[in-house]
């Protein structure tokens, strides 16, 4: 169920009857020259309302706003001050919370969320809430392997074959697939002579483009196979989700504790 689709009282009865509601969180960014720029909350937002039609939870409305600061310097990319950005990441949990749910699941579907996301997942021990966050986790033995399965290239990472794929299924009308360079595109490693070092342009050092693989293998037909499993392992989550109580009794444990 889709939270901008419902109407009030429809909302009110969803929130009793499924108890969890999911964000999903994606960017807005280049992707290559040949996939749109929301294509993160795209193809998140969209396989969130799938695994929501499998085992019902609300969807909250398209998130687009993220931590894409490294892709600044290309049109059309939308970022926030920092500050303001964790706030209200915070803000919207906040008002999941003040609606009645008590369970709120993470989808992330932009790599670059990946350390905003567990600071902010950390940061809820902060002060006590009404709720609690399930992080899910896609990765998994079963889950690279059917990958490999699908894939016939081997370098993936950023509007490659797999992300191409998935959005020829989502909205393939989005796609140029006449604008998908001929070769493949690998690491450029300009920061190479510092392995041990991160940087704010570690990404950038690599990809300039905001494109690595090659996205010529990309299908309708793959797009199609990994929507449905993924579909499948967001679905068991959701359950999982739904009928776990320890997270709840460890959060008021935590809270209860007298030093």
């Amino acid at each position: 169920m889709n939270w901008e689709k419902l109407t009030s009282e429809d909302f009110k009865a969803a929130v009793i009857e499924t108890g969890v509601c999911i964000v999903a969180f994606g960017v807005v960014e280049r992707h290559g020259d040949h996939l749109p720029l929301g294509t993160d909350y795209l193809n998140g937002h969209r396989l969130a309302t799938l695994a929501a039609e499998k085992e019902k939870a609300v969807v909250f409305p398209p998130f687009y706003f993220g931590q894409i600061y490294e892709a600044r310097c290309f049109p059309g990319t939308i970022t926030i001050q920092p500050a303001l950005l964790i706030e209200l990441i915070q803000g919207v949990f906040d008002e999941i919370g003040r609606n009645g749910f008590k369970k709120i699941i993470i989808l992330n579907a932009h790599g670059g969320n990946d350390g905003l996301l567990k600071f902010i997942v950390q940061a809820q021990l902060w002060e006590e809430k009404p709720y609690v966050i399930y992080w899910y986790q896609p990765g998994c033995p079963a889950r690279t392997a059917f990958y490999r399965e699908i894939c016939e290239s081997g370098l993936h990472g950023h509007a490659c074959e797999c992300e191409t794929s998935i959005s020829l299924f989502h909205h393939g009308e989005l796609v140029k697939t006449d604008r998908i360079p001929e070769e493949t595109y690998y690491p450029k490693k300009r920061l190479g002579h510092l392995p041990k070092n991160f940087s704010a342009l570690s990404w950038y050092s690599n990809y300039p483009e905001h494109y690595v693989g090659n996205a010529n293998y990309a299908t309708y037909e793959k797009g199609e196979a990994l929507v449905r499993k993924e579909t499948e392992f967001l679905a068991q989550f959701i359950a999982d989700v739904k009928t776990d109580q320890v997270l709840p009794v460890l959060s008021n444990e935590f809270y209860s504790c007298n030093f």
